[in-house]
């Protein structure tokens, strides 16, 4: 292994605390964290700490959490820490060049995909959604675009079939600190390789809007929405003036062409049966406005007539 490196590490939520925990077990000395300033959450709207700050706190390690690292203010703190690396998890502050060239071995950044395929904001959901059978996560060294930096290693994991966003992170929480340790551990032996710009694809952010069911789509295409929109922010359809989300379902051959896209075809124990532009769509787990999610066979116990044959969920 090199000598033990001092770092200074930026990030937010649990994803990012599960890498500050990795540096803090190893041989590493993290010197301070970043993470964003407290935000408002919950009912009571009190203020309430990132999942990175409890765990700083938890190990008494010096806290910063600027507004902006674009100040010169903001690059005179960093420089006088003078750290010998950062690590930058899922921080969500942009990071000028007067930071990124602070620290002496630079900013490295964990993103949980193989880049440059999807870079940006939502590398876990959008991979389920295009159907991808397989990613992971890259250790990068980072530079002033958006997740264009050279790589330094790459950490490969299969998507299962019936994959959605909240398992397939939990899998990447688990391959990204070990990766991580790794990299850091081997870092003057790794050959940075530049990114092939013409392989990107951008990850944008999933929406609200996003989410709504559009019955045209091809089933299989709505399929995979459902398990990358899970668990946010939930797939939906408007049913009587209400939002009826859909946690899982299936792929069904279509019985006929004839069928309008978003009608209910039978609704019975196995699911609801709903046509789609092309093939149909088996709803096999909902949730009502007020209830938890619960099997579509339960649901028709006491909402029949919701889901009744010839039904347009449009």
């Amino acid at each position: 292994m090199n000598k033990p490196l001092k770092i200074v590490f930026a990030g937010t939520p649990e994803f990012a605390a599960l890498h500050l925990q990795a540096l803090i077990d190893s041989e590493h000395d993290v010197i301070a964290v970043y993470s964003q300033p407290d935000r408002p959450a919950g009912r009571g709207k009190k203020l309430q700490a990132s999942e990175v700050k409890q765990l700083a706190v938890k190990h008494t390690i010096p806290i910063y959490q600027p507004q902006s690292l674009k100040t010169e203010e903001a690059q005179l703190i960093l420089s006088e820490l003078q750290a010998d690396i950062m690590i930058v998890v899922a921080y969500g502050l942009i990071l000028p060049a007067s930071i990124l060239n602070t620290p002496l071995l630079g900013c490295l950044n964990v993103h949980g995909s193989l880049l440059p395929k999807w870079r940006g904001a939502a590398p876990i959901q959008r991979s389920i959604w295009a159907g991808d059978g397989e990613t992971g996560v890259t250790i990068m060294q980072m530079d002033e675009g958006l997740d264009t930096g050279a790589v330094l290693s790459k950490h490969t994991l299969a998507i299962r079939k019936d994959e959605t966003s909240a398992s397939l992170y939990q899998k990447l929480a688990e391959i990204g600190p070990k990766a991580l340790i790794k990299t850091l551990n081997t870092l003057s032996e790794l050959q940075p390789e530049i990114q092939d710009n013409r392989l990107a694809s951008y990850a944008k952010k999933l929406s609200k809007e996003e989410a709504q069911i559009d019955w045209y789509l091809p089933a299989e295409q709505l399929e995979r929405n459902i398990r990358a929109f899970n668990p946010w922010p939930v797939a939906f359809f408007i049913l009587n003036n209400s939002n009826i989300k859909v946690y899982s379902s299936e792929v069904v051959k279509a019985e006929s062409s004839d069928t309008p896209s978003g009608q209910i075809i039978r609704a019975n124990k196995q699911g609801i049966l709903v046509a789609t532009g092309n093939q149909c769509l088996l709803l096999t787990k909902l949730q009502l406005p007020g209830k938890k999610p619960m099997l579509a066979a339960d649901i028709l116990n006491g909402r029949a007539d919701w889901f009744a044959v010839g039904v347009s969920l449009i």
